[in-house]
């Protein structure tokens, strides 16, 4: 079965007790069509997260929204800006040892030719994963600061591709 290694970057604004959050995060994904006929999307890094959905977009929505409900939960049980800031960063660095092999054997197995993207995935952009590292950086945004429209990041995703 093929299995597409995906990169994405995620932003979000999560308010806390006492807290307003900003948090961006590039991370790792590997999307695989299963014999139930639905399609998984098993995360990486962070990797606590899998979803599944009848098309690739449903399960891509689905673990978008887990993750930020995720994001939710955490900030409901911290009780300050610095526990929340701890535990993201907790649930960010424990990626899935097993998907993230599987996900560095499908970069290869995309760069060998032995996989040609099908739909939806031939349309997706392709950036090699060298150029897109994974991260995560969480900021305070309620200390005056001072916000720019340049500040905004759209949801991108893409598939990993040829260095």
């Amino acid at each position: 079965m093929p299995a597409y290694p995906l990169m994405f970057t995620f932003r979000d604004a999560v308010s806390g007790n006492g807290f307003l959050a900003g948090i961006t995060l590039s991370g790792r994904a590997l999307m695989i069509p299963e014999e139930d006929q639905k399609w998984w999307i098993y995360g990486v890094r962070p990797g606590a997260i899998a979803e599944t959905g009848e098309t690739p977009q449903e399960a891509y929505l689905r673990f978008r929204n887990t993750y930020k409900n995720v994001l939710f939960d955490i900030a409901s049980e911290s009780a300050d800006y610095e526990a929340f800031k701890a535990e993201v960063e907790r649930f960010y660095s424990q990626p899935d040892g097993e998907e993230e092999l599987c996900w560095t054997l499908a970069v290869e197995t995309l760069r060998s030719g032995s996989l040609v993207p099908e739909p939806p995935f031939e349309s997706l952009p392709k950036e090699p994963p060298e150029n897109r590292p994974s991260s995560i950086a969480v900021m305070r945004l309620d200390i005056a600061q001072r916000f720019t429209a340049s500040d905004n990041v759209p949801d991108t995703y893409a598939v990993a591709s040829v260095a």
